[in-house]
C-alpha cells in the first residue's frame, strides 16, 4: 500500500464526512424526505446492507464482527440485534456520535463499542467476521486490496465488502455527478472490473488463504455497488 496516497486520501474522506456532507448523510440514514438522487442512494445502501446481513449466519451469538467504515452504525444494529458483538468503526467523530445517539435501546451499548479510527488498524485483535460496505470504494484499488490483505489475517471467519464496478454506466453517471451541488456530491469513487480486481488479490501474498464467494450487484438509480464474500480456502 502507498502509504501516502492511502493517507491522504483517508484525510479527504474524513473531511467529507465529517464536515462537508454530515447533515446530508445524517438523513440518508434516516426515513426521512431527501431529494431523488439520494432517494435512490438510500433504497441500494438498503438493499445492500439486507444483502451483506444475509451472507452471515443467522445467529451471531458470541461472535465478533468488525463494522469496518460503520457510518451511523444502520448495519451495526442489524448485526448485534443477531447476537453478535460489534465493533463500529468509521473515521468520522461526528457519524460516530450520531450512530452512539441513534443506538436502539433494544440494543444496548453492551453491544456494540462505536469507535473513531482506521478500519485497517490491527489494535483491536481479531474477528469471526469484517463486513466493509461501501467503504474502500473511495480508494485506489491497490490501497483497498491491501486494506483487504491488512484485515485478513485477523478474521477466521468471512470478510464482506464491495466495490465499485467499472460499467460504463456507472463511469457515465459518475461523470453526471459533477453536474450536481456539491452537497449531493461524494468523494471520487474508483470503479474496478471483476476481472482486475480478482487478479490483484489473487497476487497479493497474504489473501493466498482465501477465495471468492457469492459476488452480487446492487443497482438502484445512483447507486451501484458490486458486493463480495471471501472465504477461507
Amino acid at each position: 500500500m502507498s502509504e501516502t496516497s492511502y493517507h491522504q486520501r483517508r484525510a479527504e474522506i474524513e473531511h467529507y464526512f465529517d464536515r462537508t456532507a454530515v447533515d446530508a448523510w445524517s438523513r440518508l440514514t434516516t426515513t426521512d424526505p431527501v431529494s431523488r438522487i439520494r432517494q435512490t442512494v438510500r433504497e441500494g445502501r438498503d438493499e445492500m446492507r439486507l444483502r451483506l446481513l444475509n451472507w452471515l449466519p443467522k445467529d451471531l451469538t458470541g461472535l465478533r464482527v468488525l463494522d469496518a467504515g460503520c457510518g451511523t452504525g444502520l448495519l451495526s444494529v442489524d448485526m448485534a440485534r443477531r447476537g453478535a458483538n460489534v465493533l463500529a468503526v468509521d473515521l468520522s467523530p461526528q457519524l460516530i456520535e450520531l450512530a452512539r445517539e441513534r443506538l436502539p435501546r433494544d440494543v444496548g451499548s453492551g453491544r456494540i463499542n462505536f469507535v473513531v479510527g482506521d478500519m485497517a488498524s490491527a489494535a483491536e485483535g481479531e474477528f469471526d467476521h469484517i463486513v466493509a460496505m461501501d467503504s474502500l470504494i473511495h480508494y485506489a484499488v491497490s490501497d483497498g486490496v491491501n486494506v483487504l490483505a491488512q484485515l485478513a489475517p485477523r478474521v477466521r471467519g468471512s470478510i464482506l465488502f464491495t466495490h465499485a464496478p467499472a460499467t460504463p454506466l456507472l463511469r457515465a453517471m459518475h461523470a453526471a455527478g459533477k453536474l450536481f451541488p456539491r452537497s449531493d456530491r461524494s468523494p471520487a469513487i474508483q470503479p474496478v472490473s471483476q476481472q482486475a480486481l480478482r487478479k490483484m488479490m489473487g497476487q497479493h501474498p497474504a489473501l493466498e488463504a482465501w477465495h471468492e464467494g457469492r459476488a452480487e450487484r446492487t443497482h438502484r438509480g445512483f447507486y451501484i455497488s458490486q458486493a463480495q464474500e471471501l472465504v477461507r480456502r
